[in-house]
């Protein structure tokens, strides 16, 4: 098939960037339009991205000819609007993590999708690396038999620039959805919802939380111990331990390239994955053969564990005390 999927980007910030630099590396995939709020802005991004078309406007880009998909890089608290903008244009999505700000958003997203018959999907990077589908496998095969705990952490010092979307509540900013969303997904992967949260939060100055930690159990008995942070750095690794060994994700685990099996009695086993990209070409890879085989969802993050995470997301900022008052 030689047919290639048209993209258009909606946003122009440091992600954006890596995923059309990615993109690239997508032999069935072309991006041909940016929309920015600045048209300078869009310009000078598609020319370092190879793109035939800018605009200044969100609502321009559907002015692009045969239009396939649109891949959503604007902040957490413009997700919603964009996605639904997208959608009543009848123009499939990829949006950036997290889906949105509540379920009712999400909820309301998928309603609209399946209105208007139109591809939908969180891009939920690290489910698609190679070195996470390596995880599932082994845990398929039962390698490191029953999961019984999952420990994973992310965090960084994020510069303290309360304009900017991190550290400013209107922006959805906070450790939570921007990087505890990993820990908390890893968890759904592969221990599913919990049947009990508990969580505790450090709220700064700016009222986003800069420190959450939270502690899963689950139905069949096994735990997660997760933690992030924007006020330091941590060692953003993961391991999930079983009854019979481990699976250890090396820093940063979101992005990792290599994973180390442990099993009792056994020598440890490597498994690397190179890669030249960022790791986000195997997304918009998922995101093109849907679009391609006629999906309207991801069989591998279909919009039900989109639906888990934010409701998931949704539970922990209650227990834990994280308001955002324009969405809440």
């Amino acid at each position: 098939m030689n047919r290639k999927i048209r993209w258009g980007i909606i946003g122009a910030g440091r992600i954006a960037e890596k995923f059309a630099s990615d993109l690239k590396a997508v032999e069935q995939a072309v991006l041909v339009a940016v929309a920015s709020t600045s048209l300078e802005r869009a310009t000078e991004f598609a020319q370092r991205h190879n793109a035939e078309l800018a605009y200044g406007s969100y609502e321009e880009i559907f002015q692009t000819p045969d239009l396939d998909i649109v891949y959503i890089a604007t902040p957490h608290t413009s997700h919603f609007d964009n996605t639904i903008l997208c959608l009543q244009n009848k123009v499939a999505v990829l949006c950036e993590k997290p889906f949105a700000m509540n379920l009712k958003q999400v909820q309301k997203m998928i309603e609209i999708a399946r209105q208007n018959d139109t591809f939908l999907m969180e891009a939920m990077w690290t489910r698609f690396l190679p070195a996470i589908k390596k995880t599932f496998e082994l845990i398929e095969e039962g390698r490191i038999g029953k999961i019984q705990t999952i420990q994973a952490d992310f965090g960084f010092p994020a510069p303290f620039l309360p304009e900017k979307r991190l550290f400013n509540q209107d922006l959805g900013g906070g450790a939570l959805l921007d990087i505890g969303i990993y820990p908390a997904v890893l968890s759904l992967f592969f221990l599913d919802y919990p049947t009990e949260i508990q969580a505790v939060t450090s709220i700064g100055d700016t009222n986003v939380d800069e420190t959450t930690s939270f502690v899963f159990k689950h139905k069949n008995g096994a735990t997660s111990a997760l933690n992030c942070t924007i006020v330091a750095k941590t060692n953003t690794e993961a391991i999930i331990y079983g009854d019979k060994g481990s699976i250890y994700l090396h820093s940063r685990f979101i992005e990792t390239k290599k994973i180390t099996l442990r099993e009792e009695g056994k020598e440890p086993i490597d498994f690397e994955f190179k890669r030249e990209t960022f790791g986000y070409n195997y997304e918009a890879e998922e995101a093109t053969r849907c679009l391609l085989e006629g999906k309207k969802e991801s069989d591998l993050f279909p919009l039900s564990m989109s639906v888990k995470l934010i409701s998931l997301l949704d539970e922990v900022r209650q227990k834990a005390g994280i308001i955002y008052p324009k969405f809440d």
